[in-house]
């Protein structure tokens, strides 16, 4: 022990090798071909799914009662696929990018010291917040109308026939109020949705600014500045997390809702951001770096991983027993879709094995998780199973029997990474891997479990 502590490097800076961006333009090339390839078989019709093949309608049209539920159904082409990949896709790495930030401001609300000498890692997710900010309101501008039931105007419109009072009733939330007109543009929806990546990149950006600062100036002023932010960000994230859960993804399926899904949401991106933090954390240190993270940080990354897979267990059967239980059609409906899908009931399956029993067994004893091996596959494999999570979160509502993963979803997915991982390399080759000045680093050099 004494000597991993003399070997302790605090000055040490992460070098974005030429290999390693290599290693990223390979990953992007092939994210880019497998997307052409899935393109190809979309226009030739090798999918399955020919454009003339059923129309893209939302859960409400099956889901409802209400005369007249269904909106008019548009043909499926590729680029719906398209659009909804990206969503998937933005979401998720929107919620990875979210958790980084998220961890750090616990660890400074919580006066956790064991992490001190890692946080540079989940702190350079948050840079990546722009990338997708932008990118969803683009998706959204260019696509809501054949992905969110929600956004068809005639569904306000009493005159029409495919008026549907259970949605009208929500138009509050979505437009502006007190109109009697049929609404055009969901106001409050992008007011939403811009107020909230503002606010993560501004105090992703207050937060980054102290803790670099820090690094210059010795002493408490930046910590405790670091900890108000921290404490005032929680609260926002608090609120905006389970309101953008909502829009984002629950308001897909815009007749059905539960209570719990904004902790559900929650509870993917924050194992899903685990799992990344844990990731990167053993590829730097196989790759020579933070040699201040020892096998005791590891383990209890580990734990994390493995508690709070459990975690997103209990929201996942919580919220099934209660719709179970109930037996009401119009929230049996969410599930009933998926498990009775040619398509999607495989991925119900896998989701569960994939993010809870492989995760569960794998890390179930104390060595296995101050494996590095066993670490990186597992947390590979809790990435992939949250994101095939999303992905049952989000195709069924708005593809409907056109979804399923192909190269189209596969390349999609990888060009994200490319971007993700790129970014967040950057970031951390911008300034020292550690950081110096934390009045908490000596816990860290010595942290044992």
């Amino acid at each position: 022990m004494a000597s991993e502590i003399h070997d302790i490097d605090l000055n040490e800076k992460f070098h974005f090798s030429d290999k390693a961006k290599k290693t990223l333009f390979i990953i992007l090339g092939l994210g880019v071909v497998s997307l052409v390839i899935g393109i190809l078989v979309e226009m030739l019709g090798g999918g399955g799914h020919g454009e003339h093949a059923s129309l893209l309608m939302g859960n409400d049209a099956l889901a409802s009662s209400e005369p007249g539920a269904a909106a008019e159904g548009h043909a499926f082409h590729w680029w719906n696929r398209l659009f909804v990949d990206m969503w998937i896709n933005n979401v998720y790495f929107t919620g990875i990018s979210l958790i980084g930030i998220f961890w750090v401001a616990i660890q400074y609300v919580a006066s956790a010291g064991w992490s001190a000498g890692f946080k540079r890692v989940p702190e350079a997710f948050g840079a990546f917040l722009p990338v997708t900010g932008v990118l969803m309101l683009v998706v959204f501008v260019l696509a809501s109308h054949d992905m969110f039931h929600w956004t068809h105007t005639d569904l306000y419109d009493k005159a029409s026939a495919h008026f549907d009072k259970i949605i009208n009733g929500k138009k509050g939330f979505f437009f502006i109020p007190g109109s009697e007109a049929t609404p055009s543009i969901p106001f409050f929806y992008y007011l939403r949705m811009i107020f909230f990546f503002l606010g993560w990149m501004l105090f992703y950006n207050l937060i980054r600014k102290q803790s670099l600062l820090e690094d210059v100036n010795a002493g408490l002023v930046h910590y405790r500045k670091m900890v108000t932010l921290s404490g005032a960000f929680l609260v926002f994230f608090g609120l905006s997390s389970s309101m953008s859960a909502w829009d984002w993804v629950m308001s897909i399926d815009t007749h059905w809702f539960s209570t719990m899904f904004g902790w559900y949401v929650f509870a993917s991106w924050f194992v899903s951001g685990l799992a990344a933090i844990t990731l990167f954390l053993v590829l730097l240190k196989e790759a020579g770096f933070l040699s201040i993270v020892n096998e005791n940080h590891l383990h209890d990354m580990g734990k994390f991983v493995f508690g709070f897979s459990i975690f997103w267990t209990y929201i996942w059967f919580s919220q099934y027993l209660l719709i179970y239980y109930a037996n009401m059609p119009e929230e049996t409906i969410y599930f009933y879709e998926r498990l009775n899908s040619d398509i999607y009931s495989k991925y119900i399956f896998f989701n569960l094995i994939m993010n809870f029993f492989f995760p569960f067994l794998g890390l179930m004893t104390r060595d296995a998780k101050r494996k590095m091996t066993l670490l990186k596959i597992v947390c590979v494999v809790v990435l992939v199973g949250h994101w095939f999570d999303f992905f049952l979160m989000i195709t069924p509502g708005t593809l409907k029997q056109n979804g399923g993963f192909g190269f189209m979803e596969l390349g999609v997915t990888m060009i994200y990474l490319f971007g993700f991982l790129w970014v967040v390399l950057s970031n951390l080759a911008k300034q020292k891997l550690i950081a110096v000045n934390h009045p908490m680093l000596q816990e860290s050099i010595h942290h044992t479990t």
